[in-house]
Parts: C-alpha cells; structure tokens; sequence
C-alpha cells in the first residue's frame, strides 16, 4: 500500500491528517518535526510527503531543501501544509522544493483533491 509522510508539529493536526490518509486509503507515516521527516523520508520511501512549514526542529522549508537534494529523496512530491498564505510565504514553499501547497484550514476534499493530483494512480483512483 502506498505511504503518505506527514510531518506535523502539532498533536491533534497530526492525529488528523492521519485518520484523513487512512480514509484515502493510504498508509499514513507520521513525525512532529523536519529532522525526523527527513529520516522517515529516507526510511520509508512514502509516495507523497505532507509538509507543515512551520516546526521546530527543522522548518518545513529546511527540511524540503534537504530532501529535494539526497538522490533518494529529490523526486517525492512534498505538499506544504501551511497557515502561511502571504504570496512571498507560498512562493518560499515553491522554491524549497515543494511540489505545490494547501492552505490551513483545508477540507478533506481539498486535502484529497491536492493529494489526488500529485498521486494520481493512489487509491480510488479511476483507471484509464
């Protein structure tokens, strides 16, 4: 089954996004910060990562420049899952290496609308 990583300081966003992946019908991997996401990135090879930006720790920012530059890593898609809205913030997630965002508060069917682009043979999926 494919694996979603979702790096999340906060407790109860992270049980969140947990049961959310679980309902998509992904296996969810979770952490409370960038550093460990990086090594759980390494370790478990997720299909996507789901990136909150600000940790401590490692920032999100931090942590999708170093796993955008280990070979092992470079090409997960990394969502940013953000409070940050300002134009100059998202455009930061960008050109960290985030492969797009979605802005706190989100939807389910937003987080599964985002989650459904960046994978889009994932469970549910239709065949062509």
């Amino acid at each position: 089954m494919k694996k979603i990583l979702i790096v999340e300081d906060h407790a109860d966003m992270r049980e969140l996004l947990v049961w959310q992946v679980e309902l998509m019908g992904f296996t969810p991997v979770a952490c409370k910060n960038g550093k460990d996401g990086v090594e759980l990135a390494i370790a478990e090879k997720p299909s996507l990562i789901l990136m909150d930006i600000m940790m401590p720790a490692m920032n999100g920012w931090e942590a999708a420049r170093a796993l955008r530059g280990n070979p092992e890593t470079k090409d997960i898609p990394i969502l940013a899952a953000t409070a940050l809205f300002r134009d100059a913030d998202l455009k930061a997630c960008l050109e960290a290496g985030c492969t797009g965002y979605i802005v706190k508060p989100f939807t389910f069917q937003e987080l599964q609308g985002r989650v459904r682009e960046l994978l889009p043979d994932g469970p549910g999926a239709t065949p062509s």
